[in-house]
């Protein structure tokens, strides 16, 4: 007997344990959303994006969760809202155990800005177009001159890349200029003079020569001592004096 009613007692105690969670999740479940919760990363210097930005555009989209049930709230549905921007990088929307949906956004990382003869943008360090008409504050190179929106994107974009990944370029190179023919010309941040580096295949090899050239010969002649150092042919580094 005294095994039966333990084994009554047990299931109840389960049955009752089920119950419970069911309805506390269905009491959260019912609960109206009361607030949003914004958290947008690496802000300070990528200033493309606000709070309000996503408030109105999931207005805009009737996805704004506050006032709704929790139950009704499509998290993924407001993550690909959002992700929907030209700026947003990443995106993740939740719910809370408090009742609040929470949303991280990560922004895209600029290495270019480009000035071309047709329209203004940055490329990202994905090789993505953002719009120009957001503030960023961090230094970034300009491109300027003749520029396919496809060269910007694949062997320009692979340029600025280099020059953000690399230490001493990415202080030297302040613009970058495009010629018809794809040839291209830096202007570096010191030194009065401009580098002809010519088509950007290489790129690498030539900057690498240019640096060694830095470090061993302008120490002698000094930074004003020359007008234009062309890197374009093979094997060779041609100085015009001022």
């Amino acid at each position: 007997m005294k095994k039966i009613l333990s084994i009554i007692f047990a299931t109840l105690f389960l049955a009752y344990i089920v119950f419970a969670a069911v309805m506390t999740h269905g009491d959260k479940e019912d609960k109206k959303c009361e607030n949003m919760i914004v958290v947008i990363k690496d802000s300070t210097d990528r200033k493309f994006l606000t709070a309000q930005n996503i408030t109105t555009m999931l207005r805009n989209a009737k996805l704004y969760p506050v006032g709704k049930n929790l139950s009704d709230i499509n998290t993924q549905a407001i993550e690909e809202k959002i992700a929907e921007s030209d700026l947003v990088s990443k995106v993740t929307a939740y719910k809370t155990p408090a009742g609040s949906i929470k949303i991280e956004i990560s922004q895209k990382m600029p290495v270019l800005r480009v000035f071309s003869t047709r329209e203004n943008y940055y490329v990202d360090d994905t090789g993505n177009t953002m719009p120009a008409d957001y503030l960023y504050s961090t230094y970034l190179p300009v491109a300027s001159g003749n520029i396919e929106k496809s060269f910007a994107t694949t062997e320009l974009y692979k340029f600025a890349l280099f020059l953000q990944q690399n230490q001493f370029w990415n202080n030297q190179i302040e613009q970058i200029y495009v010629f018809p023919d794809k040839e291209v010309e830096l202007i570096p941040r010191i030194g009065g003079h401009r580098i002809i580096l010519g088509e950007l295949e290489g790129f690498e090899e030539k900057l690498n020569k240019l640096q060694i050239f830095y470090e061993q010969a302008i120490p002698k002649v000094g930074w004003e001592k020359y007008e234009v150092i062309n890197l374009k042919y093979k094997n060779q580094i041609v100085c015009t004096k001022k």
